[in-house]
């Protein structure tokens, strides 16, 4: 429904008191994709997301990240197409109000504000397991204490951030080489090992995988490379969005399988026995490959990568919820709160909104978190797809923009798969999930949609138009 689209204001400083307000256009190709990358933030994605995928799958976890990189392809193609069609910082539920409509859009906020409220402190708690070696803390303390450092740099210019950030994403991807070289140069088990399908039982003994188990990880696997999506929430601060987007959301997918996808095969390679890569320890690991001052030096890098990571999530999640003020998604007080831009030209309360919550989330059940995460991220993943598959109705058709390979099959096939990864989700995560759906359903039906001419206006830069 392309009627819920509206040019935004292209300056702040000149815009009427009430008019839709923009972010200021400052990075350019190298700069998103830092900040992107960081987002993904391949080292900490390795070692604390990848560990729980290797206590569930073995050595079946190599292949199935492989399946989850390839569906990103296609998944990458549409937000690629749709983040330079509607560039706005509202990211996918622009994307989707624009081409599937006005509830489809609202349904895709609600599952994507899940995924950037959550992911972020489930990143931050895995960071008391790697500064143990210099100090013991408990890791919801841990994690809260990234979660406020992050938000206190959310604060900042965007360009500074692009450069704090590359600083640490550099140090990450070093953590991840010396895993990857050190589980190569000590390999116990070939190539083959990658499809054995094996995975150490409670017993001790060796249970097989199976195809069923594969798809039910899928869900997390497409959670590992999630954060290229960043990309699209970056595209009112990016210079040239018809061009740069599609390059930064395809560039970072591409590294971040790489820096991710290369060290688990090493590690399934190089575990002493099917109880230690199930074990999930990377940290042991590299210490028995090598030395305790490698290991230090390892984990203390993902320490690091994991607070790069906090950073560039509050920065992405605040621009969700002040794009979601500014397209009067709320009661008019919370527009005028959560649509304020700082000093620094950042929208600090909304930065502030998402970052102090997130602390208190570190507190919640992590194996309830994941649940819900690889739930959400999979719904969203599927509206986009269909929203890609509209994408090029009336005027759409003719709007300059990159343009993907084999559509309509592309997105279609990806429909298909999305659907089938949900169907095999635990019941108790969907019914989460769907609970707190059906809640956004209610508001659309009873505020939303009765106010349609003055509420959810879904709007783009002026200057991203032209």
């Amino acid at each position: 429904m392309t009627d819920t689209l509206r040019p935004a204001d292209t300056a702040v400083a000149d815009a009427a008191p009430d008019s839709p307000k923009t972010l200021k256009r400052s990075i350019g190709v190298v700069g998103g994709t830092l900040l992107t990358l960081s987002c993904v933030t391949p080292a900490s994605t390795l070692f604390v997301v990848v560990p729980d995928l290797f206590g569930s799958l073995g050595t079946a976890t190599a292949l199935t990240i492989a399946i989850g990189s390839l569906l990103c392809i296609a998944v990458a193609f549409c937000y690629s197409e749709l983040g330079t069609l509607i560039p706005s910082a509202g990211g996918e539920y622009a994307m989707v109000s624009t081409m599937a409509g006005r509830l489809a859009g609202w349904l895709v906020f609600v599952l994507s504000l899940l995924v950037v409220m959550i992911v972020p402190p489930v990143i931050a708690m895995g960071t008391a397991d790697y500064l143990a070696p210099v100090v013991h803390l408990d890791p919801s303390v841990a994690g809260a204490a990234v979660m406020i450092l992050a938000t206190l740099a959310g604060l900042l210019d965007l360009r500074a951030n692009a450069w704090i950030t590359g600083i640490f994403l550099v140090l990450e991807v070093v953590a991840a080489g010396v895993v990857a070289v050190l589980g190569f140069a000590h390999s116990e088990r070939g190539l083959g090992s990658l499809t054995s399908m094996q995975v150490a039982g409670a017993d001790g003994h060796t249970d097989t995988v199976t195809a069923m188990l594969v798809v039910s990880g899928l869900a997390i696997a497409l959670f590992v490379t999630q954060g290229f999506s960043t990309a699209v929430y970056l595209s009112e601060e990016l210079e040239h969005p018809r061009r740069n987007v599609a390059r930064t959301v395809l560039a970072t997918l591409a590294i971040s399988t790489v820096v991710i996808l290369v060290p688990v095969v090493a590690i399934t390679m190089g575990a002493s026995d099917l109880s230690a890569l199930t074990g999930g320890d990377i940290s042991s690991m590299v210490t028995a490959w090598s030395n305790s001052a490698v290991g230090t030096f390892v984990s203390l890098c993902v320490a690091l990568a994991i607070i790069n990571a906090g950073i560039v999530m509050v920065i992405q999640n605040s621009r969700v919820l002040f794009a979601s003020a500014r397209d009067k998604a709320w009661p008019q007080p919370v527009n005028d709160v959560f649509s304020k831009l700082g000093r620094f030209g950042s929208p600090w309360v909304a930065t502030l909104a998402v970052g102090v919550p997130g602390a208190l989330l570190c507190f919640v059940n992590l194996d309830t978190l994941y649940g819900v995460t690889g739930v959400s991220v999979t719904g969203m993943y599927l509206l986009v797809a269909v929203a890609a598959l509209l994408s090029r109705r009336g005027h759409h058709k003719h709007t300059p923009a990159w343009r993907m390979p084999l559509w309509p099959a592309m997105p279609v096939l990806l429909i298909a798969v999305l659907a089938y990864i949900l169907s095999q989700q635990e019941t108790s995560y969907l019914l989460w999930t769907g609970g707190i759906t059906a809640a956004a359903t209610l508001y659309w039906a009873l505020y939303l949609r009765p106010r349609r001419e003055t509420r959810w206006l879904v709007s783009i830069p002026e200057d991203a138009q032209a």
